[in-house]
């Protein structure tokens, strides 16, 4: 709610009277500042607007907006809470309407690998947070450090060895003091699988989770939701779940993408399962892109939007792949 400033309301008054009182001059730079002077009076008193409950005029910057909606104004409070039974039901419509447009809005830039520059791709085993600098850097380059002789244990970024166990999680935590929010998810990691000395606590990993969200990580949000679908030390609850797989969604998190494509489609909301997955498809996700296929097969997409699909699908691989990757992983699969 905005607070009234009434020295701002003086200085308006003011201003409007003085205008009032000039004077028509026949010099012409005179006339010049008089009209722009009535400009200025025009802009002052068209900054107005009329409470929705009871229509009173007032300064629109004084005036107690909807919080939710933004949509209208009211002049105090109490119209506020009287008019909100005939506000609600548009309310929640451009409440849905403006989480739609930030649920569908194109996802931010693929996160790059800090020593090749490209983006990271996508898989479980495709790259690697290091604990000792905060960084994730894929197998790639990782590869090419081991090939190279020097630096086997050494991590390519900063050059520090690599540690074990407790020591592994010290460095964690002074990362997470320093607040890289994917050391949070690190962290609850090892306490989600009981691992590097951590007891197996999905409470604690679930908290974990939910920080390493709120500062920015959305596979942390991912995570979270995949707690709520599976009942991880919370009662099951697909609501929820939904909610933390659309904010990891937003946050770039192709997986939770997919999965909201399938649950929109299972549910029998085809427009919005493709939404999801066309979005999914242009980041790259094969995934997503076999599904988009199969859209276009049965007349759930388009012609056009499977073919813009498909290129920025290939550009996006492009982007992701290079021979060092593909060395690293032909030799993972060696082992």
């Amino acid at each position: 709610m905005s607070t009234t400033d009434d020295n701002n309301d003086q200085r308006g008054d003011s201003s409007i009277v003085s205008i009032s009182k000039k004077e028509e001059c026949t010099s012409c730079e005179q006339n010049n500042i008089d009209n722009i002077t009535k400009v200025e009076k025009v802009t002052i008193l068209s900054d107005m607007s009329t409470c929705a409950s009871c229509g009173k005029e007032g300064n629109s910057g004084d005036m107690n907006t909807c919080n939710k909606c933004k949509m209208v104004k009211y002049c105090f409070a109490a119209c506020k809470k009287k008019h909100r039974k005939k506000h609600k039901k548009a309310c929640e419509k451009r409440v849905a309407e403006l989480h739609d447009e930030q649920l569908f809005k194109e996802p931010p830039s693929r996160e790059e690998c800090p020593i090749c520059m490209s983006p990271l791709p996508y898989g479980g085993n495709t790259a690697t947070f290091m604990t000792c600098c905060g960084k994730v850097i894929c197998h790639g380059c990782i590869f090419t450090m081991k090939k190279s002789g020097g630096g086997k244990d050494l991590c390519p970024f900063c050059r520090i060895p690599d540690v074990f166990y407790q020591e592994h999680v010290e460095r964690v935590n002074k990362l997470m003091e320093k607040g890289n929010a994917n050391a949070f998810n690190h962290l609850a990691g090892f306490y989600a699988q009981g691992i590097n000395g951590m007891p197996q606590d999905y409470q604690k990993a679930n908290e974990l989770f939910l920080k390493a969200g709120e500062l920015g990580y959305a596979e942390a949000y991912f995570n979270l939701g995949l707690s709520y679908q599976n009942g991880d030390a919370v009662e099951v609850d697909m609501k929820k779940a939904k909610h933390y797989f659309e904010l990891a969604a937003m946050g770039g998190n192709v997986k939770a993408r997919t999965n909201l494509g399938f649950t929109e489609g299972q549910a029998g909301n085809h427009h919005r399962a493709y939404k999801h997955l066309l979005i999914g498809a242009r980041a790259g996700d094969d995934l997503s892109l076999e599904n988009v296929k199969r859209g276009y097969k049965y007349g759930l997409v388009t012609k056009d939007e499977y073919a813009d699909t498909l290129r920025v699908y290939l550009e996006r691989q492009k982007e992701m792949k290079s021979d060092e990757r593909d060395k690293a992983a032909a030799a993972r699969n060696q082992l």
